[in-house]
């Protein structure tokens, strides 16, 4: 395992990292489709589908000659219903909880950078996780670029005044690993979620961990400390 720098903060991704929010996912999707008269997608597809964003997942179930204004409706449409049923199914992964305590007790900063909406990753920041006080939890706002552009990693490591060299991000997916080098942070790609080792590894990934109290092989090479 290449070594790490000394880690001051985690940032962690949300869908497929934190919680498996899938199901819900692709039934409020799905719904959405049938409704208007579109064909539905099979869960598994969802897996490719989401990771950047709530406008990026409804193009790409839709088929592609879509005009704008009937993509626009299914946006819309969307955000209802899945304000709706974000919790139907929606769980932590096994060990999320104990890797955040873990964490937590060792005086490191936590964080959350997710593509879903903000209002939808605070609120389920809050419901999932309501024992863990993050230092910033930030999903998609207009003002800063999606990932995998860097601004939103760069704007929390701002926020919560740790060095962007000393900060650990975890994710399960190509965007993730992209925002994490681009920002200069540690890319650390996790198995339990939406993809697989090749794709993390492929785009930049320094570290995979194949669950969440994994990360204390980090922690035994004395490789995190407090800041």
């Amino acid at each position: 395992m290449p070594t790490v720098p000394e880690i001051s903060a985690v940032i962690f991704d949300l869908d497929g990292t934190l919680i498996d929010t899938l199901d819900d996912i692709a039934d409020s999707m799905n719904r959405v489709l049938e409704n208007m008269g579109y064909p539905t997608h099979p869960r598994n597809d969802y897996r490719y589908f989401v990771g950047e964003g709530m406008s990026r997942l409804v193009k790409r179930v839709l088929p592609a000659d879509t005009d704008h204004e009937t993509t626009k409706t299914c946006r819309e449409k969307m955000l209802r219903e899945y304000g709706r049923s974000w919790a139907c199914k929606s769980r932590p992964y096994d060990g999320i909880m104990e890797m955040l305590f873990f964490l937590r007790d060792k005086g490191l900063p936590l964080a959350v950078l997710s593509n879903k909406p903000d209002r939808f990753t605070v609120r389920m920041c809050r419901h999932f996780f309501p024992q863990i006080k993050f230092a910033a939890v930030q999903g998609f706002i207009d003002v800063i670029a999606r990932k995998p552009a860097p601004d939103g990693a760069l704007d929390i490591a701002t926020k919560i005044a740790v060095p962007p060299e000393r900060i650990l991000y975890l994710g399960d997916t190509a965007t993730d690993m992209k925002c994490a080098r681009s920002a200069g942070m540690t890319a650390t790609g996790v198995l339990w979620g939406f993809r697989g080792q090749k794709e993390l590894q492929d785009n930049g990934a320094e570290h995979i961990i194949s669950h969440p109290m994994k990360i204390t092989d980090l922690l035994a090479k004395q490789c995190l400390k407090t800041a």
